[in-house]
């Protein structure tokens, strides 16, 4: 009895220790991996495509990585290029705004006929100070400038980043299904209960991965078309703005299109306002609308409370590639949590 508790103990120590350790020692290129996992995920059928082709799996994993520079990683070098320059733009552009420039804002908001009626029980000048205003927006862009000089030019980093990205994708997408199944033989569950949880996951993947990204590139390619047209200033950074939002369950890309418009009806710029409203309502949101249905389907999905919380607690906790691993890493707790709920019975779904 002795003995069996102490290489039970011994066992737990040693697991534990080494488990730590070896936390420490992947924790530098945690961010690599993930952003290689979400990758993989989504270009996985274009490397199953490949390789009922090719058959060889590694040279298949070559041409998805080839595939993956061409159609995400040369765009995105090209985007980020630009969103830089129109962000130190913009930061020039909020340098020159002084507070006589402010009030007459104010005053133009105050002129409209709904702040009229409200001004009875309050009005804007004697809520906020038009100074306050202005120095705590500079403040807010010039955090963000910060931000962005002190992430994006760190090239040496990034290179090293890349290197293990796309290595850790090679594997992921040649050795994927080995690396599943022998996380399978580990989990303590039957093997109805391991195919249950597998389909489970996998239709939450397409749910929360498929249809988030997807959904997400187009309205943010939308807006910042939409933007350039009607001659907004910085369409690509609105664009991903957009983009970002539109993870964001219950606010989406409203949050970013929807003060536009009320800025230009306000600076009387009606018919780009009535435009952007009218192209936002009935294209920009309606993707989300349509097309997301279409890629669900009848597969189980998450909450939409579930889904905001992971969201904004996924970028918390991992900066932008949170926007999908949070709700990835929720979806799988959710799914081995319905093993517990329903151990000998099949999963219901909600």
């Amino acid at each position: 009895m002795y003995k069996d508790r102490f290489y039970v103990v011994t066992l737990l120590f040693l697991l534990g220790t080494l488990g730590y350790l070896t936390y420490e020692i992947m924790s530098p290129f945690f961010t690599a991996i993930a952003w290689s996992i979400v990758i993989s995920i989504v270009f996985y059928p274009a490397f199953a495509f490949v390789s009922r082709r090719v058959k060889i799996r590694s040279v298949a994993a070559v041409i998805t990585i080839i595939l993956i520079l061409i159609v995400l990683i040369v765009p995105l070098v090209y985007l980020t290029l630009m969103l830089i320059n129109e962000v130190q733009i913009v930061a020039a552009r909020v340098g020159t705004i002084d507070v006589g420039s402010l009030k007459e804002f104010v005053q133009k908001v105050n002129s409209l006929a709904l702040i009229k009626k409200a001004g009875a029980y309050i009005t804007i000048d004697e809520m906020v100070s038009e100074a306050a205003i202005l120095e705590n927006f500079k403040k807010i862009v010039k955090t963000l400038i910060q931000e962005v000089s002190l992430r994006i030019p760190n090239m040496l980093a990034a290179i090293v980043d890349f290197i293990f990205f796309v290595f850790t994708t090679f594997f992921l997408l040649k050795d994927g299904p080995g690396f599943l199944s022998k996380i399978k033989d580990y989990m303590p569950f039957s093997e109805a209960q391991k195919e249950r949880l597998a389909a489970q996951i996998k239709d939450m993947i397409i749910s929360t991965v498929y249809g988030g990204v997807v959904v997400a590139i187009i309205q943010g390619v939308l807006g910042g078309l939409a933007y350039a047209f009607i001659g907004i200033e910085a369409p690509v950074m609105w664009g991903i703005a957009m983009s970002v939002m539109s993870f964001v369950p219950l606010l989406g890309t409203f949050s970013i299109w929807g003060p536009t418009c009320a800025y230009l009806l306000i600076e009387h710029s009606y018919a780009q306002g009535i435009g952007l409203f009218v192209f936002g309502v009935f294209v920009i949101s309606m993707v989300d609308n349509i097309l997301k249905p279409l890629i669900i389907g009848s597969r189980t999905k998450m909450p939409t409370i579930i889904i905001l919380f992971s969201v904004l607690g996924g970028i918390k906790l991992f900066g932008l590639i949170g926007l999908i691993m949070g709700p990835l890493i929720t979806a799988v707790f959710i799914s081995v949590f319905e093993i517990f709920r329903h151990p000998e019975d099949e999963i219901t779904s909600w």
